[in-house]
């Protein structure tokens, strides 16, 4: 095996079972590289005995559903619904085709929306236009449908960070202000290693304005308070030796007592709750005149545990710790060990709150955020279960094994729940067109008779990040009517696909000034706008994308509150904190009122969708340079960690060293970018090469004090490497721009290199489809 690997290596070119099926189109001498582990037999299917061992030993036993019946569910649906798939896949590729011919035919003459929208009618990339229907799901939870905050999207991969996420339901306001450049670090507030009463002197400042404008009190200020009581079900402050209440006593909802003295006082506005902790005894409270020592606010409504973009899964082994971790958060056991302080902490999933209502009730609050899983995209195939002796779409085995896990919500048993109306939420990413929905919409129909749980058990989030499901995004709601509780924009993936798709129609705008042009505004209006016209308000999230910067909190503060205006009841934030801030901005926008004002404006045009951002002047060689530096910097610094080290998604320092929350949508618009330029001559291989040598000289840099890490320069021969180039100089020819063939592939690569394998050599097949 250790002379396999040898060989492997002084190859150099080595393809592992891919998206999109079976193993790419190359040239050169090509092996074809797969790794060995046992299988089980279940009819046409060979799964990876590791896994088939996780699903009859640790997912199915309790839910009712028996792993042998499961694998023949799995079997019937892959040899009904796997043509389709690749059906439609190849779809993908006709229409393209077809475009790029078009732009060719056209080439040199402005864009005739009018005539390229009617020759996109005739080839069938748009359909009618489709607003004339209600969106029909029922049994949402309210998280999703009905009280707008923030999203948490995390790598389902990584134990510790998804209970993380889990657990942000609610967050330490003293902290978020505290830890983050929303306070200032002006006269003396620095943050430092010890408390500074400086800067908490300053933080309890804000968290007293943040009470005065959200929960105005009848007279004074929070920041004059010197005790909370609670009198005949109305909550009483003391100020200046006076009692006053709120101004609006219906938002008072509820609070606890220890040893006779209110200890907790619950807040409401727009649905999130504020929980003001006392203790005049607690290191904090006892500096604080009415013992407040932390407000803690209601954060993250929802998250999204992701086996897609931010994960770097390539195989069973990395699919089983996704799938077993999920199957940990819906049964509600799911732990995590860590090092805190020198010692060994294991966090576990949060309980529910319960307090004392007003009237001398009880209620309980989710201590935990409600979780929505987010599937891999219609393009990759996956090795860990073969049938017939090929490939199966890896999102039908997503479908399959994450619903099974999450059946374990749904029995009655002690512990933890996830959805408090029976209900499970899928994300699905990176479909074209509304056949594509009504192909996942018919496995979702079919998972659930596997699983036997009710019709629409099984709730459809809708990615709005392909071109096709934008111009089309009311048709795509339609196949899924029943069923979608979620639609969100994001600006990387879908400006990749924009530049893919119009790959022909010339040279594109830099980056941000595609930001800037008509086709975004239009898009991001169009996803409001059609899912307010189809009534998802109020059954479902029309989502915003994310904050990218994790370390510039005061300027998040500042901007996404753009969010929320636009119409969004949820926008995606990069960490816990993130979430706690970004839920002030929820307190201060009625969103549902917001989406009543917006429903009176007129909808957004597809005309204004379709309209391409190209370059319509001449750079000059420092802006070229410019551009190129910053997509490069920004490729290598995050493949040299999904490639090398397996880690989908993390903070990655830009060009400038400002950190940067990245997952895969950075390479897509990165290397599609820079194909786009080399095809237009705006630059060359020799520049993007001397560009690429330069900036990983620049990652090595800002790597170097990871201790795994594996510098590229000098030789510039690594898998990491390689794997860069490739998404560049085979963007062109890359299905839809994205990147997932070459990343798993050179993952495979490195994985295979790095470790004794069992591995099997055979001939490439001699005809591969792309």
């Amino acid at each position: 095996h250790r002379c396999c690997i040898a060989m492997l290596r002084q190859l150099g070119r080595v393809a592992a079972p891919l998206a999109r099926g079976a193993p790419r189109r190359m040239t050169g001498n090509l092996l074809l590289v797969r790794m060995l582990s046992a299988r089980v037999d279940f009819g046409n299917l060979k799964v990876d005995a590791n896994l088939a061992a996780l699903v009859r030993d640790e997912i199915a036993p309790g839910t009712g559903v028996d792993a042998t019946a499961f694998w023949a569910s799995f079997d019937k649906v892959m040899s009904d619904l796997g043509p389709k798939n690749a059906a439609l896949l190849k779809k993908r590729d006709d229409l393209q085709k077809k475009i790029d011919e078009w732009h060719l035919a056209h080439k040199g003459a402005p864009v005739d929306i009018a005539e390229y929208k009617a020759f996109l009618t005739d080839i069938g990339y748009l359909v009618p236009p489709k607003t004339d229907f209600n969106v029909g799901t029922t049994n949402v939870d309210p998280e999703i449908a009905s009280v707008p905050g923030p999203q948490l999207v995390c790598p389902i991969d990584n134990a510790r960070f998804i209970l993380n996420a889990a657990n942000a339901r609610w967050g330490s306001l003293l902290d978020a202000l505290y830890g983050t450049d929303v306070i200032s670090k002006e006269g003396g507030a620095e943050p430092g290693k010890a408390y500074n009463p400086v800067r908490g002197a300053k933080v309890f400042d804000e968290l007293h304005r943040l009470l005065d404008e959200f929960f105005p009190l009848a007279g004074g200020s929070y920041g004059e308070a010197t005790a909370f009581a609670v009198k005949d079900g109305k909550l009483s402050v003391t100020i200046n030796g006076q009692e006053t209440g709120l101004k609006t006593p219906a938002q008072f909802a509820g609070f606890n007592e220890d040893k006779g003295a209110v200890s907790s006082v619950l807040l409401k506005n727009n649905g999130l709750h504020f929980d003001i902790l006392i203790d005049k005894e607690h290191p904090v409270g006892k500096a604080h005149k009415a013992g407040v020592r932390d407000v803690v606010a209601e954060s993250a409504m929802s998250a999204i545990a992701d086996c897609e973009d931010s994960v770097a899964a390539v195989d069973a082994e990395d699919k089983i710790t996704c799938y077993r971790n999920w199957n940990g958060l819906m049964r509600g056991t799911l732990s995590a060990s860590m090092d805190k302080g020198g010692k060994s902490v294991v966090r576990g999933m949060n309980p529910d709150r319960v307090y004392t209502t007003p009237s001398g009730g009880s209620l309980t609050l989710p201590g935990r955020v409600v979780l929505l899983v987010r599937n891999v995209g219609f393009h990759i195939y996956t090795d860990a279960v073969m049938h017939n002796g090929e490939q199966v779409p890896e999102h039908f085995l997503d479908a399959f094994v994450t619903t099974l896990c999450s059946k374990n919500d749904f029995i009655e048993r002690p512990g933890l729940k996830n959805s408090r109306t029976g209900s499970m939420y899928i994300v699905k990413p990176k479909m074209h067109g509304p056949e594509e929905v009504a192909l996942a919409t018919e496995l979702f129909d079919r998972t659930e008779e596997a699983m036997g749980l009710a019709k629409n058990t099984l709730k459809m989030g809708i990615m709005d990040e392909e071109r096709r499901t934008s111009t089309n995004l009311g048709a795509c709601m339609y196949e899924a009517k029943d069923r979608v509780a979620f639609i969100n924009t994001g600006f990387l993936d879908r400006t990749g696909d924009e530049i893919h798709t119009s790959f022909e129609a010339g040279p594109f705008l830099p980056k941000d000034e595609i930001k800037k042009q008509v086709w975004i505004k239009g898009y991001e209006d169009n996803n409001v706008d059609t899912g307010i016209a189809v009534k998802l308000s109020g059954r479902g999230q029309i989502g915003k994308g994310m904050w990218a910067a994790p370390d510039n909190m005061k300027q998040m503060l500042k901007e996404k509150i753009g969010h929320p205006m636009a119409g969004a009841n949820t926008a995606w934030t990069p960490s816990p904190t993130a979430a706690t801030l970004h839920a002030l901005h929820y307190h201060r926008c009625d969103v549902f009122a917001r989406q009543e004002e917006i429903a009176k404006r007129p909808m957004a045009k597809v005309e204004d969708i379709l309209t391409i951002p190209l370059l319509s002047r001449k750079l000059n060689a420092e802006e070229v340079q410019r551009e190129l530096d910053n997509n490069i910097q920004g490729l290598l610094g995050y493949v040299v960690r999904w490639v090398g080290q397996g880690v989908g998604c993390s903070k990655v320092p830009d060009i400038h060293d400002v950190q940067l929350m990245e997952d895969r949508a950075t390479l897509r618009i990165s290397s599609q970018h820079i194909a786009n330029w080399l095809a237009h001559g705006i630059t060359n291989k020799d520049q993007v090469m001397e560009t690429m040598y330069k900036m990983a000289a620049v990652v090595d840099q800002q790597n170097a004090k990871d201790p795994n890490y594996v510098p590229m320069a000098p030789k510039f021969d690594g898998i990491e490497f390689q794997a860069a180039c490739d998404m560049i100089f085979l963007g062109k020819e890359t299905p839809n721009g994205l990147t997932e063939a070459t990343l798993i592939r050179k993952r495979r690569e490195h994985k295979a290199a790095n470790k004794t394998v069992n591995v099997t050599i055979e001939p490439a097949p001699k005809a591969m489809n792309q």
